[in-house]
């Protein structure tokens, strides 16, 4: 049971830090995205 217990944690917590990366890695691409987008209106503004 031990052996069976420790292979789900880690499972788990090796899901988890993929997860945390992909998570900032996309907030990250669209966060710049975002402020390209704004850039780009403010100089079709003026």
């Amino acid at each position: 049971m031990d052996d069976q217990l420790r292979i789900i944690l880690i499972i788990i917590v090796s899901v988890s830090i993929f997860g945390l990366l992909i998570f900032v890695f996309v907030r990250n691409y669209i966060r710049k995205r975002i402020d390209d987008l704004v850039k780009d209106e403010k100089k079709k503004s003026k």
